[in-house]
């Protein structure tokens, strides 16, 4: 298995910037496409971006343009760059990752969350 692990969640005011990191630690030839999820409580998990092996990138609309996921394939290691943060980013946010193309949201590796708060 892969294991994951996110830090870099804390508070901040709106308008500010976080920067998410996800340590991978074994099996990283299985994450050959990578995201970031993020839940509030009540609700299901949404997919807030995806990157492959090759750094091609998808985002969800309400992120587009604010923020950017980033992988250090040498490293093992994912980053989500959040800029001009919204109270509505507030969420846990999780590291997943998978084997093949991203051309879904469902993943099979899962970190255990980053607490991100905007307010």
């Amino acid at each position: 298995h892969v294991q994951l692990v996110e830090s870099g969640g804390g508070s901040v005011q709106t308008g500010g910037s976080l920067r998410l990191s996800c340590a991978a630690s074994r099996l990283w030839y299985n994450a050959d496409c990578m995201a970031w999820f993020r839940q509030v409580p009540g609700k299901g998990r949404e997919g807030v971006a995806a990157i492959d092996n090759n750094h091609r990138t998808t985002y969800t609309d309400s992120v587009a343009g604010r923020f950017a996921i980033s992988r250090d394939n040498a490293q093992k290691r994912m980053y989500l760059q959040m800029t001009s943060l919204k109270p509505e980013d507030t969420a846990m946010y999780y590291c997943a990752a998978r084997r093949g193309y991203c051309n879904n949201w469902d993943f099979t590796y899962w970190g255990q969350g980053t607490q991100v708060t905007v307010s």
